[in-house]
């Protein structure tokens, strides 16, 4: 709610001007980016005011974007589960720390694969299905062994985040998120939570990089 301006005091004369006698420019507008901006390889960044527990400071790397919806995975959201223990043909190709990242609240018991290919990109029928910038969805099923010339980089993921159509336009309108250029780098990253946050805030310029200093979670004042 917008407050109400005080009433002036009739008595204390008209407000002082700045000394200098300049009008004090104004504040570029918060750019955090529209509907039209998500595209795969973009990421979807939480905002302060983005109060549910699930998505609170998260950074949200976009997998697919249609008019039947949107797809992604949460980055930098680490588990304790071992892909060695689960995938044992494919730990030798994760990047560390070598786990299961949490990618989402949606079907969670779903193993997804992110991974970055070296050169010229992947040999037909790899598997490998592109996404942006050299990152690719692979398929678990296929054998890891004739990708290890191709995959540099790889990391798993189990579930994903998803919005039906209309739902993340109307999130984007609230300022629930702000909708930013990523990057390979973001994705195969060790560094998680928080600080993937402030880092990915950070290198954006004008106004919207001061909001690396705000809390994560906001119920922190």
């Amino acid at each position: 709610m917008t407050p109400v301006p005080a009433s002036p005091d009739p008595e204390s004369g008209p407000p002082a001007r700045p000394v200098t006698g300049r009008r004090r420019a104004p504040m570029p507008a918060l750019s955090i980016g529209e509907l039209a901006d998500v595209r795969p390889g973009s990421l979807l960044v939480a905002m302060p005011g983005l109060t549910d527990p699930t998505f609170a400071g998260s950074v949200i790397y976009v997998l697919d974007h249609s008019e039947t919806g949107t797809l992604g995975v949460v980055l930098g959201s680490p588990s304790q589960v071992q892909i060695r223990d689960v995938l044992p043909g494919w730990c030798d190709l994760a990047v560390e720390p070598g786990v299961f990242h949490v990618g989402g609240p949606c079907e969670t018991d779903t193993a997804l694969c992110l991974a970055r290919c070296a050169g010229s990109g992947p040999p037909p029928d790899s598997g490998l299905r592109p996404v942006a910038d050299g990152v690719h969805l692979l398929d678990l099923d296929v054998d890891p062994e004739p990708l290890a010339g191709s995959v540099q980089d790889l990391r798993v993921f189990a579930g994903y985040a998803g919005w039906s159509p209309g739902q993340l336009a109307g999130e984007l309108a609230e300022g629930a998120w702000a909708c930013l250029p990523g990057s390979p780098d973001d994705v195969f990253t060790e560094v998680s939570g928080s600080q993937l946050w402030r880092a990915v805030v950070g290198r954006q310029t004008g106004r919207l990089a001061v909001l690396r200093t705000a809390p994560v979670d906001p119920t922190i004042n």
